[in-house]
């Protein structure tokens, strides 16, 4: 029977959702009004792509019964982490000293409502409390099961270098960089995609690759599963782009026109609305037939399904 896509993703969204606000710490302390700013940014909203690839990715590898057991607290801390780190890149990604935008996802952004300093300060704890959770995960599992904790840690190890090497200067926040670098600067087609791939692309990368290694996948699975993901980003990327440029404030959430009004290059800049457009349905194709990889009895055929739709929605959304 074909999966009904729509209530599949609704229900996901939903589990993920529970489980990323699950890792979230409690308020509490004299340091409280930082912790309101880190539920406040999380509980923003958002799509909880990059937690529910990694999810799905976890699906649509592992078979063993064992390892999806022992694993399922540690892939619930990463989904959490993920989504933090995320979090906090946009965090600082609205402060005044980068794209100064006052609202996220419909409503005011965390340094507008919190003030500049805790704005900046969620960030940081963000991306802290992102690995903390994480190791925790792994201390609770050796603490309860020792012998399960000491086969499975070179795996939680790896991913949890995964998912660092894909947030920090290797990655996303490298990304960061030379994008507010090159602010009001004309950029190459080279330093535009080196922006993708990096500040868009390496978190979704991230995802799949932390929750296929969680799962036990091979060399090839997870270098596939990277060469999809890194399509899907740039992808992604050119379709804000395009957004920026087609579509309204009260739809996207956020401020429209900004990449122009901040002097920065994109795909629709150096190319136009039409290249851009059959750029992303060119790359939708490549991502899909990369899934197509998967879709065989080896594999979850549910999860390879789910994917394959996920990835076009998401490449071809409104908001």
């Amino acid at each position: 029977m074909k999966m009904d896509f729509s209530l599949e993703l609704k229900n996901t969204a939903e589990l993920v959702d529970q489980i990323v606000k699950a890792q979230l710490p409690e308020i509490t302390g004299q340091q409280k009004t930082v912790l309101e700013a880190m539920q406040y940014s999380v509980n923003a909203g958002g799509k909880r792509l990059r937690p529910m690839l990694m999810l799905k990715s976890f699906s649509l590898i592992c078979s063993d019964a064992e390892r999806k057991e022992i694993m399922e607290p540690i892939l619930h801390a990463a989904m959490g982490a993920m989504e933090m780190i995320h979090t906090f890149s946009l965090c600082h990604d609205d402060l005044p000293c980068m794209d100064g935008d006052k609202y996220r996802r419909g409503q005011e952004s965390t340094w507008y409502h919190f003030g500049e300093d805790m704005g900046t300060l969620a960030g940081d704890a963000l991306s802290l409390y992102a690995f903390e959770a994480v190791s925790r995960a792994f201390l609770n599992l050796q603490n309860k099961a020792p012998e399960a904790a000491m086969r499975y840690a070179p795996d939680i190890i790896r991913a949890m270098y995964v998912l660092a090497e894909k947030s920090g200067v290797s990655g996303m926040l490298g990304g960061q960089v030379v994008d507010v670098e090159m602010t009001g600067k004309p950029l190459t087609e080279e330093q535009l995609g080196f922006i993708y791939r990096l500040k868009t692309g390496a978190l979704l990368e991230g995802s799949m690759l932390v929750g296929a290694i969680l799962a036990g996948a091979n060399a090839e699975e997870l270098k596939k599963l990277e060469e999809i993901a890194a399509r899907v980003g740039i992808a992604f990327q050119i379709q804000d782009d395009i957004l920026d440029e087609t579509s309204t404030q009260e739809v996207l959430g956020k401020p429209i026109h900004s990449d122009a009004e901040n002097n920065k290059t994109t795909y629709v800049s150096l190319h136009g609305l039409k290249d851009a457009e059959q750029e992303v349905e060119r790359l939708s194709q490549e991502a899909e037939e990369g899934f197509g990889w998967f879709c065989n009895e080896r594999y979850n055929a549910d999860a390879c399904a789910f994917l394959m739709e996920l990835t076009k929605s998401l490449i071809h959304r409104k908001k």
